[in-house]
């Protein structure tokens, strides 16, 4: 085993590792990354661990670093991403980290703090200084007509009916308030104080910036105008509530020019300090900015290594830590090897120990891929991670999946351009990583760059097949068919030559057939023939019926390697011998037909041309109904399958016995007779079987054990032994756990169980034989709308412009093509493509996959340090 084509083989360790020793073995197996623990502590609490507290610990670090991050991506300083991998810090050298990072934080929160702190006087200032600008501005609109007056004149009215009157001594309070907040300001203000201040305010032309968001507020200066304490308590609560700041505004043009100048002063020191603590903020998050790329990579290595600590044991004296592990058997000279770098890396006297262990616990399921390989076998692994030992499907995904993508696509030119938009990805893959995308769909077309690629490549060998290239032919070699003139005399001269508009080509005339077949794909004829949709739709349907017989029956032989690999010889008598008799005599024989009606029957007229050529379905249907038509008529109407010139038996012209024809009427009677008996054999065998042999069940129930536990044996000892000598690592087996020699017990068996299982997967596949052949039929009908999708743009869409004439249409061109191009990739590219990708997913899936693939089993996760991070960074 160990190749793509089955997972690899894995076996149950168990690992003894000396306390002082136990950090840097399980450090050195994480950069490995080919050991998958079990959690041997499943009942107890997260919180009731031995390394607990040092997780927590790990998790401020953490959170001080993220703040740091914070900062820095505030400020917009790059953060340095060298693409080193530092290893683990040693566990003395977290004291170090944490006392960097506490050090980092309380230095950036106490300049935040002092920063915060002068922002928010400087905004105090900058308000003062605009409210001083602004209320000397109100005091001074008019010489004569000053807003005092107004307020006076505003405030004596509301009091005419006073019956004592005396002289208005007004007070005024001046502030800054929100400016979308003024419109509700103005109206509480009418109401509490019942018309009896005098408001006035005026917008600040540059926004202010917020000391605690940091965000930009655009704000109004006002100025309140009341008479007596009482309306000066309720003007202040109503400020207060909509969170207006009221600043000391001085009554006399003096004080508050003084005011002014020692507000001005005081905003030019404060931005001197600010430049400062900015420079200062600056170069702590600079020096930050360099290291915390390496920083998070260590904290992440030391927190995972703390949480697989968690999943081990503690022997009874306290100064071994037993873990457990599922590892891959070709891989373990490296791994013994990475816990002697450990061992030695700690300075511990004592070797790790190793133990392979013998378990019924079936092992996870780990292939071996590359960047290339991986994308096909994360689309085996969508539908099911493969059950242990199983057929892989993705070797063979690799070729079939982009292939049957192509018979849907099957256009020239969009396969190309697909082909070079997926070329561009590879060829910038580095560059696009270290970018790290955060968009979803961009993320998807990368990582799907290489299926991509596959899919465009034979995109382009399809379209060639089909000889279609953005809905146009092209006649590379010259065309099998020409067009011959024809003459007519006009007033007595004869050198006038047409071409009728109406042709019908005869391949029985020279004029019109002159060589052969067309040397590769279509004949570009066809492509101005009227009745090319019908000659194209019968290549199809029965191309995509080959196809689908074949990738059918691929799969029922690749069951065949998963029963021989698990020894099961019943389910080889019981299953797949009747599996693909049934579907040869069923639709292999079709295929056959096919072969037969292209290979007998062409154009030529000599008594087997197509136009007496047997219809399939009819043919087929008559097959299972035993219907067969009279014989000894040679006549074309009425020649069929079963005699005459068309049965593949007798294959002549000329009136027939009926003796002649009687080969393949008995032939298809055996085929019909043996399809039916295969269901009984399928349903049946296997249940009576296993119910009367006991050493049929005996070897069944064996083989069936032997799935699930075989591959999990230990080695023999000669090879331990090497290994030893080899490593100088200790290595034992443990016995424990084995099965018992002779088989499964009696009991194991359930016949109603067997049976039941075997009916519905009988019924599943003589069912899903007939669906899934008609489900290939998907490769033609998306074949043909593609290629009519891709034709209706070329002709109601780029055909306007190439129609126009002289010089305009070359202006017209341009927008026209532009236009043509934006909707070849939106529709055919984009729609058509995702929608072929589906169908191709569902084809591997449901129709091939069925055949011999369960998918039951559960995928290796492998303590991988680059895969934590990786994941983290998501």
């Amino acid at each position: 085993m160990g190749t793509l084509f089955r997972s690899e083989e894995m076996t149950l360790c168990q690992l003894f590792l000396q306390s002082e020793a136990a950090y840097a073995c399980v450090s050195e197996l994480g950069e490995l990354g080919l050991v998958q623990f079990r959690d041997l502590n499943p009942d107890v609490n997260a919180f009731q661990r031995k390394f607990v507290n040092e997780v927590r610990r790990c998790d401020e670090m953490e959170r001080k670093l993220r703040f740091l991050e914070k900062e820095i991506k505030k400020d917009g300083i790059p953060m340095l991403d060298t693409g080193d991998n530092p290893e683990a810090p040693a566990p003395r050298e977290m004291i170090d980290l944490e006392a960097t990072f506490e050090k980092l934080e309380n230095e950036m929160k106490e300049v935040n703090a002092n920063s915060e702190a002068l922002k928010r006087n400087y905004l105090e200032l900058t308000e003062l200084k605009h409210i001083l600008r602004k209320t000397q501005g109100f005091f001074e609109e008019d010489e004569h007509h000053s807003i005092v007056e107004d307020a006076q004149q505003a405030l004596a009215t509301s009091d005419q009916h006073s019956a004592v009157a005396a002289p208005l001594q007004l007070g005024f309070v001046a502030g800054v308030i929100l400016r979308e907040r003024i419109p509700a300001f103005e109206r509480m203000l009418w109401r509490v104080c019942r018309g009896n201040v005098f408001l006035k305010q005026a917008e600040i032309e540059t926004p202010l910036e917020d000391p605690v968001s940091g965000d930009q507020v655009n704000k109004s200066v006002f100025i309140i105008f009341f008479q007596g304490d009482q309306l000066k308590s309720r003007v202040k609560k109503i400020c207060e509530g909509f969170r207006a700041t009221l600043y000391p505004c001085p009554e006399t043009p003096a004080e508050r020019r003084e005011m002014a100048i020692g507000v001005m002063t005081r905003i030019e020191d404060l931005n001197t300090v600010l430049g400062q603590t900015q420079d200062h903020r600056h170069r702590v998050l600079v020096a930050a900015a360099k290291n915390i790329k390496n920083w998070f990579v260590k904290v992440k290595k030391i927190k995972a290594i703390y949480h697989t600590l968690n999943m081990f044991n503690l022997d009874v004296t306290q100064k071994c830590l037993i873990a457990e592990c599922w590892c891959p058997v070709a891989e373990l000279d490296k791994i013994q090897l990475a816990l002697r770098r450990g061992t030695d890396r700690s300075g511990s006297s004592v070797p790790s120990i190793l133990n392979r262990m013998t378990t019924k616990e079936a092992p996870p399921t780990y292939h071996k891929t590359n960047k290339f390989t991986g994308a096909f076998q994360s689309i085996i692994d969508a539908y099911g991670v493969n059950t242990y030992g199983e057929m892989n499907p993705t070797p063979y995904t690799i070729i079939t999946f982009p292939f049957l993508f192509s018979l849907m696509f099957g256009d020239a030119g969009h396969g190309f351009v697909m082909f070079l938009f997926a070329l561009v990805l590879v060829i910038k893959e580095k560059q696009i990583m270290a970018s790290k995308l955060d968009d979803e769909i961009a993320n998807t077309f990368f990582g799907g760059r290489y299926i991509i690629m596959m899919m465009g490549l034979f995109s382009c060998y399809s379209g060639m097949i089909y000889n279609d290239i953005f809905s146009r032919s092209t006649n590379i070699f010259g065309s099998s068919w020409t067009v011959p003139e024809s003459e007519f005399v006009v007033n007595g001269t004869t050198n006038l030559k047409h071409f009728p508009s109406q042709l019908q080509g005869d391949p029985n005339m020279t004029a019109y057939f002159t060589r052969g077949v067309y040397p590769f794909g279509i004949d570009p004829v066809w492509q101005l023939a009227e009745n090319k949709i019908t000659y194209t739709n019968s290549f199809k349907m029965k191309l995509s019926i080959i196809m689908g017989v074949f990738q059918m029956m691929f799969g029922v032989w690749l069951g065949l390697f998963n029963h021989m690999h698990f020894k099961n010889k019943l389910s080889i008598f019981c299953e797949f011998i009747p599996q693909v008799l049934f579907l040869l005599c069923m639709f292999g024989y079709l295929v056959l037909l096919v072969f037969v009606k292209w290979f007998v029957f062409n154009a030529i007229d000599n008594g087997m041309n197509t136009n007496c050529a047997p219809s399939l379905l009819i043919g087929l249907i008559n097959m299972f109904l035993f219907t067969y038509p009279k014989r000894g008529q040679a006549a074309c109407s009425t020649i069929t399958w079963y005699g005459g010139a068309a049965s593949f038996f007798v294959i002549n012209n000329g009136d027939v016995t009926q003796e002649e024809g009687q080969g393949q009427q008995v032939f298809q009677i055996i085929l019909v007779l043996l399809a039916l008996l295969c269901v009984p054999w399928m349903l049946l065998t296997k249940p009576l079987l296993l119910k009367f042999s006991p050493s049929i069940r005996a070897s069944y129930m064996a083989s069936k054990k032997h799935g699930e536990q075989a591959e999990s044996a230990p080695a023999d000892t000669t090879s331990e032994q090497e290994i030893i000598h080899h490593d100088a690592v200790q290595v034992s087996t443990s016995g424990a756990g084995s099965p018992a020699p002779g088989g499964a017990k009696e009991e194991d068996f359930d016949f109603a169980e067997v049976f039941i299982h075997t009916a519905i997967h009988t019924i599943e596949y003589c069912l899903g034989t007939i669906s899934h052949t008609a489900s290939y039929l998907r490769l033609w009908a998306l074949s043909l709308a593609h290629a009519q999708l891709s034709e209706v743009l070329w002709d109601m869409v780029l055909q306007i412009g190439l129609r126009q004439g002289r010089y305009y249409g070359g202006v017209i061109l341009v927008p026209i093509f532009a236009a043509w191009v934006v909707l070849t990739i939106a529709i055919l590219l984009l729609m058509e493509g995702l929608s072929a990708f589906l169908h191709t997913l569902r084809l591997h899936w449901v129709e091939f996959q069925s055949k011999f693939y369960k998918g039951e089993g559960y995928a290796f996760h492998a303590f991988d340090f680059q895969q934590i991070i990786e994941t983290a960074e998501e």
